[in-house]
């Protein structure tokens, strides 16, 4: 594996969050984060891959597309953040394949929308969560009955999406809160929590505590004697746990997500391997060799 020694020794290409969120973010490049992942499904833990795309895109505010582009319409245009969470797990003879598209404004991490996509041997489902001023607008397709629909929610002021953590915590433009700090918000359901308890989306008052002094964690891409760790305490007994890098690109090395009851849906991932790439040009045979710099294997053997 490429970056095994990620943590304790330089890697093969200089740290770039030195230059700035600008001029790393829209270097041409995206970062690409491999996770060993498990998941609680079926009441039986399940273990697979995770994949964290991170790059910026030009963004239609009327569309709601990404701009090819952006000076036809300087003004329609809007400079996002984009994350996308691949999840892949196998149940028993059948596998889940999931994705999260999330988007967030540039400057301010504002979300815009998220976009969810399962699909397993029953059937697909398909969402969107479009964050206007005052109101967030879902809606869902869905194989199965009584669970498509469109459902408008309230926009609190102060509200954070669970999804939108993997960002926010990270820390890209500023630190999310001081060593020791401690910030009570609605929170916004997870997407993926959502679709697999068959619940949907709705806000939970969380406390998110920011650890006072470094821990360490050891993760396969290596370990890390000082990481910056959170807590994410929801009402409803739900319980986040992220690790980030502490200096250079910021990364999220671990996370979990427990929940009550039985813990279905609950889920953690672990670094495996990092590199920033312009991935959509590598899409040639042989290529498929640079997972292993993700810790990952491909889908098809």
């Amino acid at each position: 594996m490429a970056l095994v020694a990620l943590a304790s020794s330089p890697s093969r290409e200089p740290k770039t969050a030195g230059l700035g969120f600008d001029a790393r973010w829209h270097d041409g490049r995206a970062e690409l984060d491999g996770y060993r992942y498990t998941i609680t499904r079926y009441g039986e833990e399940r273990r697979g891959q995770a994949v964290m795309i991170f790059v910026t895109e030009p963004w239609s505010r009327s569309k709601r597309v990404k701009v090819e582009d952006a000076s036809k319409h300087p003004d329609d245009v809007l400079d996002v953040l984009k994350l996308n969470i691949v999840r892949d797990f196998q149940t028993g003879i059948y596998d889940y394949n999931t994705m999260v598209s999330l988007f967030v404004g540039s400057r301010d991490f504002s979300p815009v929308e998220i976009t969810f996509t399962s699909a397993e041997w029953c059937g697909n489902v398909y969402a969107k969560v479009l964050f206007d001023k005052d109101a967030i607008n879902e809606t869902r397709f869905s194989y199965f009955e009584d669970e498509s629909g469109t459902k408008l929610l309230e926009r609190p002021r102060d509200g954070v999406a669970q999804d939108a953590l993997f960002i926010w915590l990270r820390g890209l433009r500023g630190e999310f809160l001081p060593a020791g700090g401690r910030r009570t918000t609605p929170l916004l359901s997870g997407i993926l929590e959502s679709r697999l308890r068959h619940h949907p989306l709705e806000w939970s008052a969380a406390t998110i505590d920011r650890a006072p002094q470094p821990v360490s964690v050891r993760v396969p891409a290596g370990n890390w004697e000082n990481a910056i760790y959170y807590e994410v305490k929801a009402e409803d007994g739900r319980m986040g746990r992220f690790w980030i890098e502490p200096d250079g690109d910021r990364r999220i090395l671990k996370w979990s997500w427990s929940e009550p009851g039985r813990g279905e849906a609950s889920e953690s991932g672990e670094l495996a391997g990092t590199r920033r790439t312009a991935y959509w040009k590598e899409n040639g045979s042989g290529d498929e060799q640079l997972l292993r710099q993700l810790g990952l294997g491909p889908a098809v053997r």
